[in-house]
């Protein structure tokens, strides 16, 4: 079966059991899926029953698709992402945003565990996504192009969408919650960085490095879907003299604390599209 047959048959089995489309999709990372408890939930399917959605692998990541009410509108949560060092093709971690716009989602909001590589980052601190620096070493667009799925040479230009960047920030300031902006660098991990890498990553304008949503936002603007990140910083990077090592799970209690910070400036984000 092709490509975007696969993306037909799912986005099919979903909706024939959702039985309405959603308005917004949001994509939760490592430790962040707490977001999902502020959901009015009508369904929540496992990835194993969904066609064409393999299993997630790592810890902190449920392996559900949420529906459910946000203050009144629609929405889809993505409880468990896939990441291209679990040994996933680009296309399958892409593979749910496809379907995210086939349902009829028109904003799509990220997030994600970051560490930090801004001297003014702490752990705990989060960040909307200005921008990114894509060293991924394989692009989701590769190979044929399908322009039922968006065209060949799609411009990254405000990938990361201006108003919704101005709405978190807008919002954060309302809920008294400091939100820095970042430049996300994306690598395939999933190893840390060394210390003469957080320093590259530095020195080239980076402020904040993951190990996700860099695909995820190339097949987002592929799509024509209007798309925001907010990051967690588990971690601090930078100055290089600050690097503390750090385990998974050191970086999953951390998220889940920054989480709820994000979760908020989310919610109130969907209320006010």
């Amino acid at each position: 079966m092709s490509y975007f047959n696969q993306i037909q048959e799912t986005t099919s089995y979903l909706l024939n059991i959702v039985g309405r489309k959603p308005e917004v999709a949001v994509v939760l990372g490592s430790g962040l899926g707490r977001f999902a408890d502020k959901i009015e939930i009508t369904h929540r399917i496992p990835y194993e029953d969904i066609p064409h959605f393999p299993p997630t692998t790592v810890k902190g990541h449920e392996g559900a698709l949420v529906f459910g009410l946000i203050n009144g509108r629609f929405i889809v949560a993505q409880a468990g992402r896939y990441h291209y060092y679990e040994g996933y093709s680009m296309n399958e971690v892409t593979f749910p945003v496809r379907v995210f716009k086939f349902l009829g989602v028109q904003v799509l909001l990220i997030a994600s565990a970051v560490g930090g590589i801004h001297e003014n980052f702490e752990a705990g601190d989060i960040t909307v996504v200005t921008d990114h620096i894509n060293l991924h070493h394989e692009n989701p667009l590769n190979g044929p192009n399908d322009e039922r799925l968006g065209p060949r040479f799609p411009d990254m230009k405000d990938a990361y969408s201006p108003r919704l960047i101005d709405l978190a920030l807008e919002v954060a300031k309302n809920c008294n919650i400091n939100l820095h902006k970042s430049v996300y660098a994306g690598l395939p991990g999933p190893n840390l960085e060394t210390k003469a890498e957080y320093n590259f990553l530095n020195i080239i304008g980076a402020t904040v490095v993951g190990m996700s949503t860099v695909p995820e936002i190339i097949v987002a603007k592929h799509m024509a879907l209007e798309s925001c990140v907010l990051t967690a910083i588990t971690n601090k990077c930078f100055p290089i003299s600050a690097i503390k090592e750090v385990t998974h799970d050191e970086v999953i209690e951390v998220a889940q604390k920054a989480g709820e910070k994000i979760s908020t400036v989310a919610i109130e984000m969907i209320d006010k599209m």
